[in-house]
C-alpha cells in the first residue's frame, strides 16, 4: 500500500474525527514507534533530534522523550520559538521540557549555521523530524543550511516519516533534502517511495504501525 499526501492526511483527519482517536495518542504511537526502530538498529547515542514547529517535530519529541527513558543520551535542536507550538505538538514539547530534557531552541531566522554543525558532529545518530508529507514547496532559509548541515555532518541519519525535502508524491526533491541512511514512515509507504529515484534520500524504509483503525484502512 502506498499513500499520497492527501490520503495521509484524510487518514489522520477520520481516524480523529470519525473513530475517536486522540491525535496526541496518534503522535505518541508514532514517535514510540520511531525510537523503537532506532534502538533496534543499535543506537546507543548520543543523538540529536532535529524539530520544527509541526507535528513531524512533535514526533520528534516524543522520540526524544523515549530514548531519554532508556537512558540513551538525547539532545532537541527546535528551530522555532515555543509559542508557536500548537495542539499536538505543544503538549508533546511540554512534557520533554518539564522532563529536563536537554533542549536548544534556534528560532528559525536566526540560526547560527556554525553552531548547528557544532552539535550535529557530537551526535552518533541525528533524527530529521523538520518537515513531514505536508511539504509542497522549497524549503525556506534557513532550513536548505539546516538540511545542508544534517547532510554535511557525516553522522547515521533516521528521518522521521519522510526525509525532510523530499516530495510525498512524486519521491522527488524539491529542493535540498535530508539523504537519510533510514527512514520510518507511518501507516504504509508513501506514493512517492515507489520512485526508484527515491531510495537514495530514503534509505532503508520501515512502516510503523501509529494505531490506525484496520477497518479505516480497508
Amino acid at each position: 500500500m502506498y499513500l499520497s499526501r492527501e490520503q495521509v492526511r484524510a487518514l489522520d483527519r477520520r481516524a480523529i474525527e470519525e473513530f475517536g482517536v486522540p491525535g496526541v495518542v496518534l503522535m505518541e504511537n508514532a514517535g514510540r514507534g520511531a525510537a523503537e526502530v532506532l534502538t533496534s538498529l543499535g543506537c546507543k547515542g548520543p543523538v540529536t533530534i532535529c524539530c520544527g514547529k509541526g507535528n513531524n517535530g512533535g514526533d520528534g519529541f516524543v522520540i526524544a522523550r523515549h530514548l531519554d527513558n532508556q537512558r540513551i543520551p538525547v539532545r532537541v535542536l527546535f528551530f522555532a520559538e515555543p509559542s508557536r507550538l500548537t495542539g499536538d505538538a505543544a503538549v508533546n514539547y511540554q512534557i520533554i521540557a518539564r522532563s529536563g530534557l536537554e533542549i536548544s531552541v534556534c528560532d528559525g531566522e536566526f540560526v547560527n549555521v556554525a553552531t548547528v554543525r557544532s552539535e550535529l558532529v557530537k551526535a552518533e545518530w541525528i533524527v530529521d523530524a523538520l518537515f513531514g508529507t505536508g511539504l509542497t514547496g522549497p524549503v525556506r532559509k534557513p532550513f536548505d543550511q539546516i538540511i545542508q548541515c544534517i547532510n554535511e555532518a557525516n553522522r547515521r541519519i533516521l528521518a522521521v516519516d519522510i526525509p525532510s525535502g523530499l516530495d510525498c508524491d512524486t519521491g522527488q526533491p524539491l529542493g535540498p533534502t535530508v539523504r537519510a541512511e533510514h527512514t520510518v514512515t507511518f501507516v504504509a509507504q508513501k506514493k512517492g517511495f515507489a520512485n526508484p529515484l527515491a531510495k537514495s534520500w530514503t534509505g532503508q524504509v520501515h512502516v510503523a504501525d501509529i494505531g490506525t483503525p484496520r477497518h479505516l484502512l480497508d
